[in-house]
């Protein structure tokens, strides 16, 4: 994988162990919260915690529901592109994006949701094509799509088609790495990540 300026990606900085993500602004203490703030943060990603990243976006709280309702939508709908497959797009595009907090996070719900380290493993090794035929086209979808300018062609689709993947799933898949696209980027400035 590259990033988006076309470097090499060495190596990938995911683990298992969880980061801290701290917010460069103060998030919404709760206490202090306006009614508005209050009703936003009842909606939460994965129906959750109300994390210091939730506080922190729900400084504009209408902005924020928006962009949560979405993110829910595509991430945990029932039905489609399984999770594990999701998570594995965000992860693509989040190494592109160089969000290490947000591949971290992904790089562990795909361990959880898959049952296997050896997608952690190939990437921290940079043995990317160690892993099978589907997770590679994933990734290689996730790096295309990422890109700037995106770089994808009908190439990664029929990929994606030939190691089993239903157009449906693409079609979700596509929203996965895409929400992700733009998570990474207003994630990455409000703060960062502590190990």
């Amino acid at each position: 994988m590259t990033t988006s300026n076309g470097d090499p990606l060495t190596p990938p900085r995911i683990r298992l162990k969880a980061l801290k993500w701290s917010p460069h602004l103060p998030p919404v203490e709760i206490e202090d919260a306006t009614p508005a703030q209050r009703e936003a943060m009842k909606v939460t990603p994965s129906a959750k915690k109300v994390s210091p990243y939730v506080r922190t976006l729900a400084h504009d709280p209408e902005s924020y529901v928006a962009r949560t309702t979405l993110f829910n939508a595509i991430m945990y709908a029932e039905g489609g592109l399984p999770r594990a497959d999701r998570e594995l797009g965000a992860l693509g595009a989040s190494l592109v994006n160089g969000c290490e907090y947000c591949a971290n996070v992904h790089a562990r719900q795909h361990h959880k949701l898959s049952g296997s380290s050896s997608l952690i493993a190939a990437l921290w090794t940079a043995q990317p094509e160690t892993l099978p035929e589907r997770d590679q086209a994933i990734l290689a979808l996730a790096e295309s799509l990422t890109q700037t300018p995106p770089t994808a062609t009908p190439a990664h689709i029929d990929r994606l088609k030939a190691s089993g993947m239903e157009p449906f799933e693409v079609v979700d898949l596509i929203h996965s790495i895409a929400i992700f696209g733009w998570a990474n980027r207003l994630m990455h400035p409000l703060g960062h990540s502590d190990t």
